[in-house]
């Protein structure tokens, strides 16, 4: 049996649709990010519908989340960045739900696909440059020459920041695609050695718990990755708010 561990990444059309002469089809992807929206949206909404002084477990743990959000926004982003909560806790629930569903047996973990995450990424650059240029207007291009910084050193260090900057996308998404896809793919291998042992029959059939057993730890270690990379791209998120607000650290102060 040939073991195929790119297949599942494979986007398939669920309804072919057509504007003008722009193909829109409704696909897998889109399918599994409607439904991310749509649990998050679920569980927030049944979580707060009976709010109580003393919460419930569902209200309990909504709020958790609500107020780990709100520490990693305040502690990496500063007291002014807590302003965008409302997109930084959205963007942080649409990258777990999408690692999350992947994780499901026969789902689509729509964040091991780079443009998804090159797009969210991008998304991320584009609203702190617009939030650095509303608060600060050209001064936000001081980001890219520090003060104190001796005027001989500048032709050096200014392309070296604006490259970094440039960079931040691309890390961002890299990060989020490469992580989500390898993991997806070595799931996908192992089950493929316990689905092959076992049709073979006899000791080989009996030899099938090694990778099954492989695989059944690299799957609970996922399910940790999953959270795990949306914490650290929700975290890069507040770092980059920050010097758009702040433009350098000690202005935070």
């Amino acid at each position: 049996m040939a073991i195929q561990p790119l297949a599942q990444f494979r986007i398939e059309p669920i309804a072919p649709l057509h504007l003008g002469g722009m193909n829109i089809m409704f696909t897998n992807s889109s399918l599994l990010m409607v439904l991310g929206v749509v649990l998050s949206a679920g569980f927030l909404i049944f979580a707060g519908r009976r709010a109580a002084l003393v919460p419930g477990r569902l209200q309990g743990f909504a709020e958790m989340v609500y107020e780990a959000l709100t520490g990693i926004v305040r502690e990496n982003g500063g007291d002014e960045a807590l302003k965008f909560f409302p997109l930084i806790f959205t963007i942080f629930l649409f990258v777990f739900m999408g690692n999350f569903l992947g994780m499901m047996p026969f789902s689509f973990a729509y964040t091991s696909h780079i443009i998804v995450t090159g797009a969210l990424a991008i998304f991320v650059i584009l609203t702190v440059i617009l939030v650095g240029l509303i608060k600060h207007g050209f001064k936000f291009f001081s980001l890219f020459a520090p003060a104190g910084v001796p005027i001989f050193v500048m032709p050096i260090l200014i392309p070296v920041e604006v490259i970094s900057f440039l960079a931040r996308p691309f890390s961002l998404a890299m990060r989020l695609f490469l992580n989500m896809m390898a993991g997806h793919m070595v799931l996908k291998i192992f089950a493929g050695f316990c689905i092959m042992l076992v049709s073979m029959g006899g000791i080989a059939s009996l030899a099938a718990i090694v990778p099954f057993a492989i695989k059944f730890a690299v799957t609970a270690f996922e399910f940790f990755v999953a959270l795990l990379q949306a914490y650290i791209f929700t975290l890069f998120t507040c770092i980059y708010l920050r010097d758009a607000i702040y433009l350098h650290p000690h202005e935070e102060h």
